[in-house]
């Protein structure tokens, strides 16, 4: 089990950009994938991007392709979400997720059972 604790949200224009982090603590970090998403007013929890455990392979929602890149540093222990060219539509709660496996079918968005408690991003038109 690892702890998560994001930051980096704030109120941009659209077009914009912002890098959120995400700090983790405990022993599994490096053992864990590691996934941001988001949930805006009214809609449900959506996956945004997912990162394998050495940060060498990646995966985006279509929405973000992109725009959005995740990276991670396992020396650090901490998963960024760097947003470019943000639009309104990008307004959410953004959560930090972590999965503790080994399984070849890392990059789908069941399994995370390590959240933050999300940050908030806003975008102005």
């Amino acid at each position: 089990q690892v702890q998560l604790v994001e930051s980096g949200g704030g109120l941009v224009q659209a077009g914009g950009s912002l890098r959120l982090s995400c700090a983790a603590s405990g022993r599994t970090f490096s053992s864990c994938v590691m996934g941001w998403f988001r949930q805006a007013p009214g809609k449900e929890r959506e996956i945004v991007a997912i990162i394998n455990w050495s940060g060498g392979d990646t995966s985006y929602a279509d929405t973000v392709k992109g725009r959005f890149t995740i990276s991670r540093d396992n020396a650090k222990k901490t998963v960024y979400l760097q947003m470019n060219s943000l639009k309104p539509e990008d307004t959410a709660v953004y959560y930090c997720a972590a999965k503790l496996t080994s399984a070849s079918n890392w990059n789908t968005s069941v399994g995370f059972g390590s959240w933050g408690q999300g940050t908030q991003v806003t975008v102005s038109s």
